[in-house]
């Protein structure tokens, strides 16, 4: 038989349970959804393990592995396949390199051997016909040897920044950088000094200086006549022996050396010599004027 309702405390009137007392006790007696506990069961079974559990599920999976694999082996193989190449095509250019700059330098020393035997010859032939005019046009040109007194000069970049000081900086002046190295515009301010100081004959690391010499720079490297020389740089010069290295060291050039010496770093050794040899330029032909001796009048 059903519960029969209870009387009230208060009133002695009869009432029925609160239905929101008994939602409250489900409530508090399944704190989880039967959905939720159901799936968290699954979970637990399944175990902590993500693979799939399904053939097909592995075929895929192993195919990809046995992908990945092929491709890395792959390029591992073609790596190791093309660097002996790459290092065969580099070493082979390199000795192109080497044997073209060889085969230069052979063809030079055999234009300068050329070159002297035709000077001797024709030393030879000047002499007996009285042509020592034409001889020493031929050595101020700066297309015959020339041996005589004079001065050689070492230029050296610096191996650090100079000490520096309060002296003027010529350099600032004429657009240079603030370096230790030798531009090209030091050496030609240097070899204007010499010049100026009377030389007869110039060439900086063998390199004549004629009236169509140029020094240019590439990058850093410093061109005379557009071939690039390499420090140390040794400047010969002939002129009247002492009295010509000292005319030099007290003009404006040397001047100059000193500034960049103390400023720079940049090193500067003299030393006057009773003979030096200055190659004569090569590439130059000496062209002379003849006469007209058509006579034809000038219209």
């Amino acid at each position: 038989m059903p519960a029969s309702p209870r009387p009230n405390d208060r009133d002695g009137r009869y009432a029925r349970p609160d239905a929101s007392m008994s939602l409250l006790t489900s409530v508090m007696d399944h704190g989880l959804d039967e959905g939720y506990a159901e799936a968290a069961k699954a979970r637990e079974g399944a175990g902590p393990s993500r693979m799939p559990t399904a053939v097909k599920g592995k075929l895929v999976l192993a195919l990809g592995l046995a992908l990945a694999t092929t491709v890395v082996t792959v390029g591992a193989v073609n790596t190791q396949q093309a660097a002996p190449t790459l290092a065969r095509e580099r070493n082979a250019l390199v000795q192109r390199v080497q044997d073209a700059t060889g085969s230069a330098d052979h063809m030079q020393q055999q234009i300068q051997e050329l070159r002297g035997k035709v000077e001797k010859a024709q030393g030879q032939a000047l002499q007996s016909d009285g042509g020592s005019a034409l001889a020493e046009l031929a050595a101020r040109a700066g297309t015959a040897e020339v041996v005589g007194p004079g001065f050689k000069l070492v230029l050296e970049d610096a191996s650090g920044t100079g000490a520096g000081g309060s002296v003027s900086d010529p350099r600032q002046a004429d657009g240079f950088s603030n370096t230790g190295r030798l531009r090209d515009r030091d050496l030609q301010l240097v070899v204007n000094g010499v010049w100026r100081a009377g030389a007869e004959a110039v060439s900086i690391n063998g390199q004549r200086l004629t009236e169509l010499s140029a020094i240019r720079a590439a990058g850093d490297a410093v061109l005379v006549d557009n071939r690039p020389l390499v420090p140390p740089y040794t400047v010969l010069a002939i002129g009247d022996g002492a009295k010509f290295g000292q005319s030099f060291q007290d003009g404006e050039a040397g001047r100059y050396l000193k500034i960049i010496q103390d400023s720079y770093g940049i090193k500067s050794t003299l030393t006057v010599q009773k003979k030096l040899t200055v190659p004569g330029a090569l590439g130059i032909t000496l062209r002379y004027a003849q006469p007209d001796t058509s006579g034809a009048a000038t219209p």
